[in-house]
């Protein structure tokens, strides 16, 4: 753990969802949480690829640690992200999360070769993630002690 003067290093969370209520639901449960990692928004495939990519507009975007992956997206579905993703070698450390709404999917999960640890059925718990996160050892969560600061981010 660092010292007192030591910056952290905290894990950029990519969340990858289409449906505002479950975003909505999602970044709630952070900011309830108080969670400080930075984390990113986007609710399509195609820009889920680029920004994981640093392709285009997002030529510049930060390298996440945690991608929290809905299956069901418009345009180029979670699966087709799964796969672009596991078949990428600079995307070998990334920990994927993958959102799923049903046992069908959970079912294809397992399929696909992805250990249950890393997919949640939605609504996902801030539990759940807290302790994948804290469970990946080169990444910290870090929760603020004080009550979070109010208007927008």
């Amino acid at each position: 753990m660092p010292g007192a003067d030591e910056p952290l290093d905290l894990a950029h969370i990519l969340l990858v969802e289409d449906d505002a209520g479950d975003v909505a639901f999602t970044l709630d449960e952070f900011r309830a949480h108080r969670l400080r990692n930075p984390v990113t928004v986007i609710g399509d495939g195609l820009e889920a690829i680029d920004f994981l990519e640093r392709r285009g507009a997002h030529a510049d975007a930060p390298k996440p640690d945690i991608l929290l992956l809905d299956l069901n997206l418009p345009g180029v579905d979670g699966r087709v992200v799964l796969d672009r993703v596991l078949g990428n070698p600079r995307l070998v450390d990334l920990t994927i999360v993958v959102l799923t709404g049903s046992p069908l999917e959970e079912q294809l999960l397992r399929d696909f070769g992805v250990p249950s640890e890393f997919y949640f059925r939605k609504p996902v718990d801030f539990a759940q993630i807290a302790a994948l996160i804290r469970g990946v050892d080169q990444f910290s969560i870090v929760v603020d002690r004080q009550a979070p600061a109010t208007g927008p981010r």
